[in-house]
């Protein structure tokens, strides 16, 4: 299970977002793992991550891989994770997984079809398959689908609706361009797996629609 099941989207804007999950089983296979999840992270970097926790898009930029590893080691012992935009790193990273065999539990969001041939590609057999069937029960008080998009790459709910429909309003009024925006909406996001393209790329489209 995985808090970054329940992103919506169209398949045309959910075919930028995929996040892949190291985790370490407490009590069974901690020996040695903060180094196995420092060789996930330094991996995940070769292949240009969007964005990984405890580092700001901002730092995704100007600070060194090694810097950017440190900081995400400040995560903890029992999981990494690293967030991408697009399925050609995806499949060179899981295939870096699969050569390095790390011994940890390897988890990754995304479209099945994209995430299956990635798998396939790098010889990986999937253990198993978890949907998110959506929301039941008062969905009206639910807002926009637009809002929905974006709100739910934060896994912990942590980017409030009000926060998205201030800087959809201040993108269209043209006080901050749309990847401004969207890297205010990243901090919030205390799991580290908010997608800053994607969100960049969603508001641009609201700001065309008026």
């Amino acid at each position: 299970m995985t808090n970054t099941l329940h992103r919506r989207g169209t398949a045309a804007s959910l075919a930028g977002d995929y996040v892949v999950f190291a985790t370490v089983a407490k009590g069974l296979n901690e020996e040695g793992s903060e180094e196995r999840l420092g060789a996930f992270r330094q991996m995940a970097l070769r292949h240009g991550p969007v964005i990984m926790p405890s580092v700001t898009p901002e730092e995704m930029e100007r600070l060194s891989s090694t810097e950017i590893a440190d900081r995400a080691d400040a995560e903890g012992r029992l999981r990494a994770l690293a967030t991408f935009d697009n399925v050609e790193a995806l499949s060179a990273f899981l295939a870096d997984l699969k050569e390095a065999d790390l011994g940890l539990s390897i988890n990754v969001s995304g479209l099945l079809g994209q995430v299956e041939h990635c798998c396939q590609h790098s010889g990986i057999a999937r253990h198993s398959v978890e949907q998110s069937l959506g929301v039941k029960g008062q969905v009206g008080n639910l807002p926009e689908e637009r809002i929905l998009e974006i709100s739910t790459m934060c896994g912990h709910g942590m980017v409030s609706f009000n926060l998205i429909r201030r800087m959809v309003d201040l993108v269209k009024r043209g006080k901050f361009t749309s990847q401004e925006a969207a890297r205010i909406l990243t901090r919030p996001c205390i799991c580290g797996c908010f997608n800053p393209i994607r969100a960049d790329s969603l508001l641009e489209k609201m700001r065309k629609v008026g």
